[in-house]
This record gives C-alpha cells, structure tokens and sequence, in this order.
C-alpha cells in the first residue's frame, strides 16, 4: 500500500493510525501542501485524486480518497482490530462522533480554507488563528458532551479499544494544541488523546515522526 499523505494533514494523519492499528505496511508518499503552491493541485497528483486534497490510498492499484472512506475500506478489507464496533447502534454512534470531527470542525478549518481567508479578505494570521480556536474550541466542546454523557464511552472514545472515533480524536488535538486552542473544559477528549499516545501504533503515525516532518 502507498499512502499520499502530509505530515500536518489531519485527515491523512487519522488513516496512517487506522494503517498502524491494523498492523499492515505501508509506504508514505509526500504530498506538500504549501510548497510550489501545494503538490496537491499539479497535475500529476491530480490524476490520482481530481479533489486534491490528501489522503489517497493506493492499494495495488485500488485508489481510495477521503479518509473515513478510506479507514472503512480497511476495516471491511482487514477486519483485524475491528475500528467499528458489532451492534448498529454503537457503530452510528463511533460514526457520529467521527463525523463530528472530520465532517464538522475540520472542513471550515482545513488549510485551503484559512488560505482562503487570507487571500481574499486579507485577514492577519491573528485573526485567522482567532477563527480557528473558535470553531475548533466549538467543535470539540460537543464532542466532550458526546462522550462524558454516554456510558459507552471507556477507556477510547466507545469502549476499552481504539475505534475510527479516536483515528478522528487524536489529530483534531494534536491541531487544536497546536494553534493554542483552549481545551480545560474538555477533560474526556484530553484523556482519551492521552491514552491514545501511550499506543505505539497513534505514536509512529504522528506528524513529527513522519518522513516528510518539518
């Protein structure tokens, strides 16, 4: 398997955790979002992915985008840790609280979108960080209800194992720390990222130990 990835990106940072909790190899292709005005947008890159956003996954040929699509694809192709759990109410819960995270905070705070705001409205880089820490402080306040209020929630986001929620979690924190998002009201989602650190398969797929770091 060869994963586009960026070592910040977080949508590629949550497959690079699914890929290590499966335990499969995998090699990571670099794809830099900023360089040359993002090798994301050229051409070449563009013929495996028309969106041009990373991740894409390259599986024998088999080429997959977005990355819950992506940590689905693995989970039904290798179901060796389950990233979903068995009943289909505990699954649309670990899917909610994913989607929270990746189809909620994370589009209106993702790097083409600050650029965005940068260039046409010519926002400084306090007040984009200012629009970050607010929809991300926003975003992940929710999802500290999702989990403090619900008895399923353990060890992980939904239990005592790893599931797609925390592939979300843990790069939606890493990102939220890194922009000095205020998280002390949030201590299920602080925990939970903490425990996930101590995994070796959450500590190889961080962004500073991927070969692209920067």
């Amino acid at each position: 398997m060869k994963l586009y990835t960026y070592f910040r990106s977080s949508a590629a940072y949550r497959v690079r955790i699914a890929l290590n909790l499966k335990g499969l190899a995998w090699d990571a292709v670099p794809v830099h979002l900023v360089r040359d005005g993002g090798e994301q947008r050229q051409p070449a890159y563009l013929e495996l992915n028309p969106v041009g956003l990373v991740p894409t996954l390259d599986d024998d040929g088999q080429l997959l985008t977005q990355s819950l699509a992506i940590i689905e694809y693995l989970d039904e192709t290798h179901p060796e840790p389950g990233l979903l759990p068995a009943g289909a109410a505990d699954r649309a819960r670990v899917r909610a609280i994913a989607q929270a995270i990746a189809c909620d905070i994370h589009p209106i705070n993702n790097l083409r979108v600050l650029q965005y705001l940068k260039r046409e409205f010519g926002i400084s880089d306090a007040q984009r960080d200012a629009w970050y820490r607010h929809w991300v402080e926003v975003g992940l306040a929710g999802v500290e209800q999702l989990l403090a209020r619900d008895k399923r929630t353990g060890t992980f986001c939904h239990g005592d194992a790893p599931t797609l929620a925390d592939c979300c979690l843990v790069p939606q924190v890493f990102n939220a720390r890194r922009f000095g998002c205020d998280l002390s009201a949030m201590p299920t989602v602080r925990r939970i990222a903490e425990r996930c650190a101590t995994l070796e398969a959450f500590r190889l797929a961080a962004p500073e130990n991927q070969p692209d770091a920067e």
